[in-house]
């Protein structure tokens, strides 16, 4: 997957998400237990790090390209999930200017980097937030990645055997509705009621709604990783696009990266969430929390 995705070899391409997630690790280790650690700048900086790292090398081991390259980035990301839906981007001469700016520094890499960094992000923000207000589901991963790793590095080949992390990051996917919509070309002649849909009609499909469907899900806005031992909830999922073959390659990367950030995170650290924290979600493309988030952490051997 990695070496379709980004031209590297698989396990490389795995042993450079290690290496940035140990280093992030590392960090978040050596802070004392009362400081307030912001998730999200964190882990969409080491999502960039890993896709630009992956994608075009040792240039963005340096933190100041990667903070330049996040900036205009996110500029570009933001009025591509806003901008344009609403036209306000017309409207600004500013934001229009600044826009073109980072789209012209950017042209030659936003392809490889535009939609990978805002999964693997996103998906790795919400799984932290959840596990720090879980303290059961933690734990529960814990032992799983005690029993099946030890205290070695995870890889391509150990990842399917982590069957309790997948269901933490589908249930992640899930409950932060990670991608509110999507867009898929009808492949043939289609009919909802009493609606016909020509063949290779443009259809939106309100995944945000249909993730938290209470026809679908019990109890459909908790955070129960355990409902993806069920293999019919299983099923429903893959047929959403959200894991197996329909799965796009943004998110099998952001299942990689989220997979390689649990493993050593939760076997290091205990999350606990900020007091009196309350997180809304803003839902564009993908949905982010509309505010940093806050956690603080403790070594487990501590």
């Amino acid at each position: 997957m990695l070496k379709s995705l980004l031209g590297y070899q698989p396990s490389s391409g795995v042993a450079v998400v290690e290496s940035l997630v140990e280093e992030l690790v590392d960090k978040w280790a050596s802070y004392p237990k009362s400081q307030h650690t912001p998730v999200c700048s964190h882990l969409l900086g080491l999502a960039m790090k890993a896709v630009t790292q992956l994608a075009m090398g040792s240039r963005f081991q340096d933190d100041a390209e990667v903070i330049h390259f996040r900036k205009n980035h996110e500029a570009i990301w933001s009025e591509i999930g806003k901008g344009y839906l609403d036209g306000s981007l017309e409207r600004s001469s500013s934001r229009k200017a600044h826009y073109e700016s980072a789209l012209a520094e950017m042209e030659t890499v936003l392809k490889s980097v535009a939609t990978q960094r805002p999964a693997a992000g996103s998906m790795c923000i919400w799984a932290v937030h959840f596990l720090s207000i879980s303290e059961a589901v933690q734990e529960q991963l814990y032992q799983e990645l005690v029993e099946v790793l030890g205290e070695k590095p995870v890889s391509l080949q150990m990842i399917p055997k982590l069957r309790y992390c997948q269901q933490v990051l589908n249930e992640t996917v899930r409950t932060a509705k990670l991608t509110p919509v999507a867009a898929r070309l009808q492949e043939v002649e289609g009919k909802v009621d009493q609606h016909l849909i020509p063949k290779e009609t443009l259809v939106i499909y309100a995944l945000g709604v249909v993730l938290q469907d209470a026809e679908t899900w019990s109890f459909p806005y908790r955070f129960n990783p355990d409902r993806f031992s069920d293999e019919s909830v299983m099923k429903s999922f893959s047929l959403l696009g959200f894991s197996g073959n329909q799965a796009c390659s943004e998110l099998r990367f952001a299942y990689t990266v989220g997979t390689v950030l649990l493993t050593s995170l939760v076997r290091r650290l205990r999350l606990q969430p900020v007091e009196g924290q309350v997180v809304e979600a803003r839902y564009e493309l993908v949905s982010t929390p509309k505010d940093d988030t806050w956690v603080t952490v403790s070594e487990r051997n501590s």
